[in-house]
């Protein structure tokens, strides 16, 4: 469920709105270079490919906004920029002649109109949501956002509200579960109050392994099999741009501090089972009774053994990237659940319920619990750690995947979450 979806006003949240708005934006360079001079079959051409982008776009940025956040305006230029990107990629390879100007304007257009149908959404959206019977009380208490309205009484008025939130696990009675279908069948979205929480969170907290929760214990087999490929292609095309830089990096932190400039640890991976992680190293060298301690495992807030190239490193997420050799070797992809070092996941899986569950898809270089939470190591904040990872399993697309990518991008900026 998208934040959009709780907006009474659908029009501008309609798909073929968008879409139809969108080409119309689009094709407003082209007709301006249609009659000035230049080729027509270029110009013709280019403005079919800006067509597909334009409806490419407009999907991604509607998939990437089913997930939470607190300003999807943010990933309108990213969803735009990667389907333009990949018709500019296209005309590249195929030594097809192009307009710049038609792409260049179509694509500023369709940006623009997106925004407008953004803000239209968010002028229209008010989140006043109606709920009925006994809930869990934590649910409401960070939903801060919304403005609750207990309904006690199954003929209250709920004509100003946007949805009904109710827990749909309880026994209500025949009346309210009657109500609850004409509701529904009114066109007022009836939501089950976890399933809310979890959509506007961006986490899943999980009671019982069951496939209630879930509806599959297994992800979609065939994204994971597409993923792993493209994993696999991304991380030998970076590695050979990144030669270079990488040995580079090697170089200086040799220099900077004693010890290795690869830092290699046991952790557990896809299906529990344990690898070699790779990074950079960050920090100065542990002695060998160090390295059997669980807290040499962890990273605390300023943590002292850090080094000041290091610090940078970590910020900037550079230290990560000699995973690129795991993701090679299949032990990891680019995004997923971090892996936790052996000795920390074992704490873990004998204090959480459930731990395991995480390593039904392979760990990430870079997940939604990073881009969200950023780095933890107690149990209470692993807790909540692991509901941003079983969110991200439940939800396991190439949609969410594109959201992360967007948003360790602003991670890289920022330094969210390095420790």
């Amino acid at each position: 469920m998208s934040l959009f979806d709780v907006s009474r006003n659908s029009s501008w949240h309609s798909l073929r709105l968008q879409i139809t708005g969108g080409l119309i934006a689009a094709s407003v360079p082209f007709l301006i270079r249609l009659s000035g001079e230049g080729s027509e079959h270029i110009v013709i051409m280019t403005f079919v490919g800006c067509i597909i982008a334009v409806c490419i776009g407009t999907l991604t940025f509607r998939g990437i906004s089913t997930y939470p956040g607190a300003e999807y305006s943010v990933y309108i230029v990213p969803s735009f920029a990667f389907s333009y990107g990949t018709l500019i990629l296209f005309f590249v390879l195929g030594r097809f002649n192009y307009s710049i100007a038609v792409l260049f304007g179509s694509f500023i257009f369709s940006v623009c109109w997106m925004y407008v149908v953004y803000f239209k959404i968010q002028r229209a959206r008010d989140l006043r949501i109606g709920l009925v019977g006994e809930t869990n009380n934590a649910y409401v208490k960070e939903l801060s956002q919304v403005r609750w309205f207990p309904l006690a009484d199954p003929l209250a008025d709920v004509s100003g509200l946007a949805a009904v939130a109710v827990d749909l696990r309880q026994d209500l009675p025949d009346e309210w579960e009657r109500r609850l279908a004409d509701y529904a069948l009114s066109g007022l979205p009836v939501y089950h109050i976890k399933h809310l929480y979890e959509s506007m969170t961006g986490r899943v907290e999980l009671e019982q392994l069951s496939e209630s929760s879930f509806g599959s214990l297994s992800p979609i087999s065939a994204y994971m099999s597409l993923k792993h490929v493209i994993d696999w292609v991304l991380a030998a095309i970076a590695i050979m741009v990144l030669i270079p830089a990488l040995l580079v990096v090697t170089v200086v932190i040799k220099l900077s501090s004693p010890g290795p400039a690869l830092f290699r640890q046991r952790r557990i991976g896809y299906r529990g089972l344990p690898f070699i992680v790779y990074k950079f190293r960050t920090m100065k060298q542990a002695t060998a009774a160090e390295a059997d301690a669980r807290n040499a495992a962890m990273t605390q807030s300023d943590d002292a053994r850090i080094t000041k190239l290091g610090k940078w490193l970590r910020m900037t997420r550079i230290d990560e990237l000699p995973q690129l050799l795991n993701v090679l070797r299949g032990e990891m992809s680019w995004i997923g659940p971090r892996p936790e070092a052996e000795v920390l996941s074992q704490w873990y899986e004998e204090e959480i319920p459930f731990y395991r569950y995480r390593h039904i898809v392979r760990p990430g270089i870079t997940g939604w619990a990073q881009v969200n939470q950023g780095h933890v190591a107690e149990i209470s904040d692993v807790t909540s750690k692991l509901h941003y990872d079983f969110y991200y399993v439940k939800h396991f697309s190439p949609w969410i995947d594109l959201l992360i990518v967007a948003r360790t991008v602003r991670t890289m900026v920022t330094g969210f979450g390095a420790r």
